[in-house]
């Protein structure tokens, strides 16, 4: 089968293919997500299927294959996003368990708030992509570009910066006058 040309021809070869595959995609996502998101995953599934028009492969079989893989990764992307928010309503919950100690929070809030601006780029892209972005060393050493090692020594680094920043006084912008803080313990 020769790729369409004309968008009536897209838009026919699209429609053959939602129509044979939606109910099985559906199944498919069904059966590996919570039953109310399937339908959005499928949607999304065949959202990203026309944008890639033109790299789904050409036989009716092949891009139905194809079509699968794709709900695949948005599964996947689905079921990350769905941890980090998890993640993050349990860090939200242990800070409101707190109650006494959100005195506490708001001022390390603060320090860091101060100490951030005082690292380096390095430091602040390799503590994000730890700290909130929670990717694991090996994830994270190929964003930067560099091997794990090196990672996991710039990690250790920028951690090191950031405590001392936050154990040494500092200005307060308010007064004018020095500030004690106390160390703080970072997440590994």
């Amino acid at each position: 089968m020769s790729p369409p040309t004309t968008d009536r021809e897209r838009a026919a070869r699209f429609s053959t293919l939602y129509d044979d595959a939606y109910l099985d995609v559906l199944r498919f996502a069904r059966r590996r997500s919570p039953p109310d998101l399937a339908e959005d995953i499928v949607h999304e599934a065949f959202l990203v299927a026309w944008r890639r028009f033109d790299d789904m492969p050409t036989t009716h079989d092949a891009a139905r294959a194809w079509l699968f893989g794709v709900a695949r990764h948005c599964l996947l992307n689905d079921r990350r996003a769905r941890e980090r928010y998890e993640r993050l309503g349990v860090a939200i919950a242990e800070a409101a368990a707190a109650g006494d100690e959100r005195t506490d929070v708001t001022d390390l809030r603060l320090d860091l708030a101060s100490a951030w601006p005082l690292l380096t780029p390095e430091q602040q892209e390799v503590l994000s992509l730890a700290t909130w972005e929670a990717l694991p060393a090996g994830d994270a050493s190929r964003v930067l570009g560099i091997s794990t090692a090196a990672y996991r020594v710039r990690l250790h680094r920028a951690r090191a910066s950031l405590r001392r920043h936050l154990d040494h006084p500092r200005l307060s912008p308010a007064s004018g006058t020095a500030v004690e803080t106390s160390r703080t313990e970072l997440p590994a």
